[in-house]
Formats: structure tokens, sequence, C-alpha cells
């Protein structure tokens, strides 16, 4: 019983982060919404934060996951649309970290230091993609340059929930649809005309 009532206020407060905004969410409303004593809610989470870590935790091994790569041969353009969207579907999921990221992290020291843990370990895999789709034929491009598309892809995908927010777009689903087009836009130039087209192909059904 315990064990579920921890399991719904994580469930609970992932959704009311999402839809609310993480800084407007106190305990005390998480608690009201699950229709439970804040001692309650105290007996399994210290505070707020400790809840956020805990959902960071779920989202880390979410993240990981996305990122995990073909096995042992060569990535293809769809492994690399497949990636994006396991990606994008788990900054939709978790997407109150990336829109209240900057304030979260501000101060959350151990988040902080986390969250840059798996921007490294995405960067580095982005350039693992890009060198193995240029071994592969799919890609032409320099050493630098293919490693600055993958930061760049990283760079895109983070920030902009952020972006379109401030862009003025209402709706977040719009928002992680364009940002998926907006990310394979970036490693059009760099591919053989057939993979061109076969880009385009993927990314009719993100827009608009």
């Amino acid at each position: 019983m315990a064990r579920d009532t921890r399991q719904r206020i994580l469930d609970c407060s992932l959704a009311m982060f999402n839809a609310q905004g993480e800084p407007t969410v106190t305990t005390n409303h998480i608690a009201d919404e699950l229709e439970i004593s804040p001692g309650n809610l105290y007996y399994h989470f210290r505070n707020k934060d400790d809840i956020i870590e805990q959902l960071f935790a779920r989202f880390e091994q979410r993240m990981d996951d996305a990122l995990a790569g073909p096995g042992d041969r060569l990535p293809g353009l769809e492994d690399v649309w497949l990636q994006l969207h396991l990606v994008f579907e788990c900054i939709w999921d978790y997407r109150f970290l990336y829109r209240d990221l900057l304030e979260i992290l501000s101060r959350n020291r151990r988040l902080r230091l986390r969250f840059a843990r798996i921007l490294r370990r995405a960067d580095a895999r982005a350039r693992e993609v890009m060198r193995g789709l240029s071994q592969a034929g799919v890609m032409r491009g320099s050493a630098a340059e293919l490693d600055a598309v993958g930061t760049n892809l990283l760079v895109v995908a983070t920030f902009w929930l952020n972006y379109a927010a401030v862009r003025g777009e209402q709706d977040e689903q719009v928002a992680i649809r364009d940002g998926i087009v907006q990310v394979l836009m970036l490693i059009a130039p760099f591919l053989r005309d057939a993979e061109r087209v076969h880009l385009d192909t993927l990314t009719q059904a993100y827009r608009r």
C-alpha cells in the first residue's frame, strides 16, 4: 500500500507539474489532488525537491534508453529519426523539466550535476551517430562539421520548448512536432541527394 501511495504521488506530481508548471505547484496542492494528508505525503517524500529528484531518476533512465544505439551496426537515417522521436517523447512526458529547466537546476545542485552528465552523454552519443552516418555514406562532412552538427542537434532539442514558449506557441504537442522537424533539418545539408528525399518523406508526418 505504501508503495502504491508513493507511486501515486509521483504520477500525480508529474501530471500537475506538466500541466501547471512546477513552480506553481506545492506539496499541499499535490496532497489535495490525491485527497491525502500533507503528513502522508511527507512520510514518502521530504519535500517537493525530493519528489522532483525521484521524477528526474525516472526521466534519466528513460533518456538513457532513448539514446541507446542500434547495436553492432552503423546507424541509418531511420535510426536517427526513431531516436529523435523517442527523445522528444521523453521530453514531452517530462516537459516540466525542460520548461522550468533553469529555475529547477538553479536551486538544486545535485540535479544540475546529473543533468550535466545527461547532456555530456547525449552530446557524445549525437557525435557518434553523426560519425556513424558518415561512415555509412549517408552524410558527408569533415570531422569538425559532423561534431558540430551533433552538438547542435542536442542544443536545439534541449531548449526547443523554451524557444517555442517565448515565441508564443500555445500547443506544446505542436511545439514538440516542430522540434523534431527542426532537428532533422540540421542534418539535411550534409545528406546525399537520395537521403535528403528520404528525410523529406520522414518529416512529412510532422509538418502542419
